[in-house]
C-alpha cells in the first residue's frame, strides 16, 4: 500500500502554557489523527482568560508576516490546510486573510477551516466578547475565502444579519453563509429545540458542493449531543481541529465526519467533567483548573471515536 501523502495544516491560534484552549487544543488531536502541525500562536498567555490572572504576550499583524515570511525564505510554506480560530485585532485578521490567499494560489486545494469567534448567547441574549469592528472583516474578507466555518447560532446570525428562529431559518441561514463562499458550514451550536428533548443540544450542517460536471451535492444534516453541565474552554477549537481531520478523511460524508466529531467531544467532555468533580471534592463546584479539558487521556478516543451521537439526514 502507498503510504498516505504527509498532510500539513498550518494552525494561526492563541497558545496558552497551562492547559487546553487554540493551538494548545487543535494541535494534539490533528497530530494523533496523522497531521503535521505548523503552529503560529496569535497570543501566548498564561493560562485561558477564565481564570482569575493571566498574563502573558499578544502577536501584532507585523510579527505575523515576519514568521510567515521566514517560512516563506525556506520555502516551507506549504500547506494543505489552515485553522484559524479567536482574535481580537482586526489587522492580524486581514494579515490571515493575505496569506491564505497566498496559500491558495500556490494549492488550489488547499482548505481554509475558520471558526469565526465573535461571540455567544447566554440565557437567549446574544454579546459579542470581541470589538465590533471584526464583524465586518469577518464578513466581508474571512468568510469569503474561508472553505469550512464553524459559527455558533449567534455568530451565523451576526455574519448574515438574519435571526434564526427555527430548524427551517437555519437551514436559510446556512445557505445565505454558502452563498458567501464556504462549501461546509457547521452550526456547533443553537437554542434550538431538540426533537429528543431538552438535555440535548442542536448542532446543524450543510455541505454544497458543486462537482467539475456541474453537478451539485447538498448534505445536511442535525446532530443532537447531549448537553454537559459545565462551562468549558477550548471545546470550540477543539471541534473545528476534529471537523478538519474528519472531513479529510470522509470528504463526501459530512454526517459521518460529525458523528465521529461530536462523539469524540462526548467522550472528551464525560471524562474531564468526571475527573473535574473528583478534583473538586465532593459538594464543590468544579473550578477553572479542574475543568481543563483531559486531551491525553482522550487520546484513544480522539484516534478512533466510539460513535454514541448520531446525525439525521435532512
Amino acid at each position: 500500500m502507498e503510504p498516505e501523502r504527509e498532510c500539513r495544516v498550518l494552525s494561526i491560534q492563541s497558545h496558552v502554557v497551562r492547559g487546553y484552549v487554540g493551538n494548545k487544543a487543535a494541535t494534539f488531536p490533528l497530530q494523533v489523527l496523522g497531521f503535521e502541525v505548523d503552529t503560529v500562536n496569535s497570543v501566548q498567555f498564561s493560562n485561558h482568560t477564565g481564570y482569575a490572572h493571566w498574563k502573558g504576550q499578544v502577536l501584532n499583524s507585523d510579527e505575523l508576516h515576519e514568521l510567515y515570511e521566514g517560512l516563506k525564505l525556506n520555502k516551507v510554506n506549504q500547506y494543505d490546510y489552515v485553522l484559524t480560530g479567536y482574535t481580537r485585532d482586526t489587522s492580524f485578521l486581514a494579515m490571515v486573510v493575505d496569506i491564505v490567499q497566498e496559500l491558495k494560489q500556490q494549492n488550489s486545494n488547499l482548505v481554509y477551516v475558520c471558526d469565526p469567534v465573535m461571540g455567544d448567547k447566554w440565557n437567549g441574549e446574544g454579546s459579542m466578547y470581541v470589538p465590533k469592528d471584526l464583524l465586518p472583516v469577518y464578513r466581508d474578507k474571512v468568510v469569503p475565502v474561508a472553505d469550512i466555518i464553524t459559527p455558533n447560532q449567534f455568530e451565523a446570525e451576526l455574519l448574515t444579519g438574519r435571526k434564526i428562529y427555527t430548524e427551517k431559518d437555519a437551514l436559510e441561514v446556512m445557505d445565505m453563509l454558502h452563498s458567501m463562499g464556504p462549501e461546509t458550514v457547521v452550526i456547533t451550536s443553537s437554542d434550538l429545540q431538540a426533537p429528543l428533548g431538552n438535555d440535548y443540544l442542536i448542532a446543524l450542517g450543510s455541505y454544497r458542493k458543486t462537482n467539475a460536471d456541474g453537478t451539485k451535492i447538498t448534505q445536511r444534516i442535525r446532530v443532537e449531543s447531549p448537553k454537559v453541565d459545565a462551562v468549558f474552554v477550548g471545546t470550540g477549537d477543539l471541534f473545528a481541529a476534529m471537523l478538519l481531520a474528519w472531513t479529510h478523511k470522509h470528504p463526501n460524508n459530512l454526517k459521518v465526519a460529525c458523528e465521529k466529531t461530536v462523539s469524540a467531544m462526548q467522550h472528551v467532555l464525560q471524562r474531564t467533567i468526571k475527573s473535574a468533580k473528583a478534583q473538586a471534592g465532593e459538594g464543590n463546584k468544579p473550578n477553572s483548573a479542574n475543568l481543563e479539558l483531559r486531551m491525553v487521556q482522550s487520546k484513544k478516543d480522539i484516534e478512533n471515536p466510539e460513535i454514541i451521537v448520531k446525525a439525521t439526514v435532512l
